[in-house]
């Protein structure tokens, strides 16, 4: 099940409209939509569970003042009948390795968030000596079925559609990190969130479930930046160390006062990190 237009035209859509080129790129296995940013130094952003390339808009925005930055859409986030023909997460690196080839960039950075982020370990675990950079923000070593889990899991994947449920309302709190007012922001979160169709939030929880990355850490070569909101309750302190512990080399920083969307809530700051990162 997806938002119906008529209730996402509802929304604050001001919040999302950024200034960017967008182009239709045919994939081995999909057709995904290409969003492309400034100019510079190649980014490629890798989205999140739910939300697509559209929920990284703001940091990418910034991002773009002093690079090139480029977002895409996951398999099956604009086509939810393409679940009928199996994939997993090596599908989900593939597509990326293909992207990149048709982009014809060798070792661009990589940034991934939440479930991106894990694309972006195993893409950088599969191929060590095609990303420049790496950059992950929201994600751990392992997946850890916790009773937050287990709450995600109910509303993204199974729980009726927006409404004024208190449950949907806090399992969004709980993502921002804390309690959220309702303002232009939330609005576009809920917005982008809820145009990712729930059988695709499933198949995408599925994917990741029993991952435990610690053993293939070591063969990552590219510098690395790890980013942890400091209010993160979706992904735990002990994973993130796992994840830092394996990468004993890589640049590890707690975001304050950020919850799991702090690519969203923290733009400027996660846009600086970054800067400085790819530039030293």
């Amino acid at each position: 099940m997806k938002a119906t237009e008529s209730w996402l035209n509802t929304m604050n859509g001001g919040y999302g409209a950024f200034s960017h080129s967008s182009q239709i790129i045919h994939l081995g296995q999909y057709t995904s939509e290409l969003n492309e940013f400034g100019k510079g130094n190649p980014i490629v952003m890798v989205p999140g569970l739910a939300g697509g390339a559209g929920l990284l808009g703001p940091l990418a925005q910034r991002l773009s003042e002093r690079c090139r930055v480029f977002s895409y859409q996951l398999r099956g986030e604009n086509d939810c009948f393409i679940l009928r023909h199996p994939f997993d997460m090596d599908d989900l690196v593939e597509d990326l390795a293909e992207l990149l080839d048709k982009l014809k960039l060798e070792q661009p950075t990589l940034m991934g968030v939440s479930f991106g982020g894990i694309i972006a370990l195993k893409f950088a675990i599969r191929y060590p000596y095609r990303v420049g950079r790496l950059i992950v923000q929201g994600v751990g070593a392992q997946y850890e079925r916790g009773l937050i889990h287990q709450i995600a899991g109910t509303v993204l994947s199974r729980f009726p559609l927006p409404n004024d449920s208190p449950f949907v309302n806090q399992f969004f709190n709980l993502l921002f990190g804390g309690r959220k007012k309702q303002d232009a922001l939330r609005d576009f979160v809920v917005r982008q969130v809820w145009q990712t169709d729930q059988s695709v939030m499933a198949h995408r929880f599925r994917l990741i479930e029993g991952l435990d990355l610690q053993s293939e850490l070591h063969r990552i070569k590219a510098p690395t930046m790890i980013l942890a909101g400091d209010r993160d309750v979706f992904v735990s302190s002990t994973s993130v160390q796992a994840l830092v512990r394996g990468l004993p080399r890589a640049k590890y920083h707690r975001l304050p006062d950020a919850g799991h969307l702090a690519f969203v809530t923290k733009p400027e700051l996660l846009a600086q990190r970054v800067h400085s990162f790819c530039e030293v």
